[in-house]
């Protein structure tokens, strides 16, 4: 068994398959120097902590212990299908008999000219431990992007008394999969922490001298930072899985078992796309920590023989001032909604699709105050539960007895 991509997903699954059983050969390929480590740290922990150190998956002896053999450093640059081997940046070859590709997903990169060393991007601890240098109070930071790891880093930026810009070219923050109405508590939790944040606004040109970074807006505006982090979107690592002949959508193309056309080729995680059964079989990719822990679980299985449909309803959340957000399900499935209020200003909007199917539900409050009740929803929607609308506005009735309806 050879895993591509030492990270949650690849982690997860070389420890999956010795928690099965499996006795042969277990080998998982990285090209970071650090063992398997825990992404989610990198945009709040890793900044703000007195010691910023790598949350990792597994220890240099845990993997010892269970004859897991872990080549860092050193990239997979090829596959060589019909022989059944991988190729290595350090000149060496592996065979595998089963094959996962865990190669995740890298930062969408800014393509305008003027970007220098003091334009960066997010994706490793490495980076994480560059960025937090500039993280101080006399500082100002430029956050290009308005998505989570943006808005997370903003919040890690002002704990530690940086001054803050957010720069958002769509008509607000948190666009993609994150409802109007909640995006506006954060936005608003934001600036009362002193970010400005700006949206509805395109970038013109950047350039970085090497002492700070001018960033010129559609308006004219000038934002000058010392540091301009770049937060727009991930792509899916593909060209290992492309160059090999294997099909591309969106991500590494597999079925509801995470099996690509390949019988013994299975990809996992940020840098694959699958069919959801819940959505209809509607191909997404999913770049989530819980997925990525999921797939890779689920991958070892199928990797084994066991045949097993990807069947978890999707689930993101983000900290930010001490407000958690948690959504369950797909919102873009929903044709309305129906908002249930919880308590010290926690709410959940619930969204159903036109048949009345409860398909996504978005929660926001303070620290687990709508853990609980995401949970349940979670579970409804993965009985394609269909429960009156009257009921899920009112506190009165819980959401424990719709699923038990």
């Amino acid at each position: 068994m050879v895993i591509i991509g030492a990270g949650e997903c690849g982690g997860r699954a070389v420890l999956t398959l010795r928690d099965l059983g499996h006795e042969g050969p277990v080998t998982l390929v990285g090209d970071e120097p650090h063992l398997p480590y825990e992404r989610p740290p990198l945009s709040k922990e890793a900044m703000t902590s007195e010691a910023p150190l790598i949350k990792a998956i597994a220890s240099d002896k845990l993997l010892a212990e269970r004859s897991i053999r872990h080549i860092h450093s050193v990239r997979a640059v090829a596959i060589d299908r019909a022989a059944h081997l991988v190729r290595l940046s350090d000149g060496s070859s592996l065979g595998y008999g089963k094959l996962l590709l865990a190669t995740g997903s890298v930062p969408r990169k800014l393509p305008m000219p003027g970007l220098g060393g003091r334009c960066v991007y997010l994706r490793t601890f490495n980076d994480a431990l560059a960025i937090r240098a500039h993280l101080k109070p006399e500082n100002r930071v430029a956050i290009i992007g308005g998505g989570f790891i943006g808005l997370e880093l903003a919040a890690s930026a002002r704990k530690l008394g940086a001054t803050v810009t957010v720069l958002e070219a769509q008509p607000r923050i948190l666009m993609r999969g994150v409802p109007a109405e909640v995006a506006e508590i954060i936005h608003k939790a934001h600036q009362a922490e002193g970010v400005k944040v700006l949206t509805g606004q395109g970038i013109t040109a950047i350039a970085d001298d090497g002492t700070q970074v001018r960033i010129t807006l559609a308006d004219r505006q000038d934002i000058v930072a010392d540091l301009a982090v770049i937060g727009i979107g991930a792509v899916p690592v593909t060209a290992l899985a492309a160059e090999a002949g294997l099909a591309i959508d969106n991500g590494i193309a597999v079925d509801e078992n995470l099996c690509t056309a390949d019988p013994d080729v299975f990809a996992a995680g940020d840098c694959c796309s699958f069919p959801l059964a819940v959505y209809g079989g509607r191909r997404v990719r999913l770049e989530a920590w819980r997925n990525a822990q999921e797939q890779g679980a689920l991958a070892a299985k199928n990797m084994l023989g066991a045949k097993e449909a990807h069947a978890a309803v999707p689930w993101f959340w983000s900290d930010q001032y001490g407000l958690t957000l948690q959504i369950a399900g797909l919102s873009d499935e929903g044709r309305s909604t129906v908002r249930r209020d919880l308590y010290d200003g926690a709410f959940i909007l619930f969204h159903l699709a036109e048949d009345g199917r409860l398909v996504a539900a978005s929660g926001i409050g303070p620290g687990n105050a709508v853990a609980r009740d995401i949970r349940l929803a979670e579970m409804l929607i993965a009985k394609r539960a269909t429960p009156a609308p009257e009921a899920l506005g009112s506190q009165s009735v819980k959401l424990k007895s719709l699923l038990a309806a």
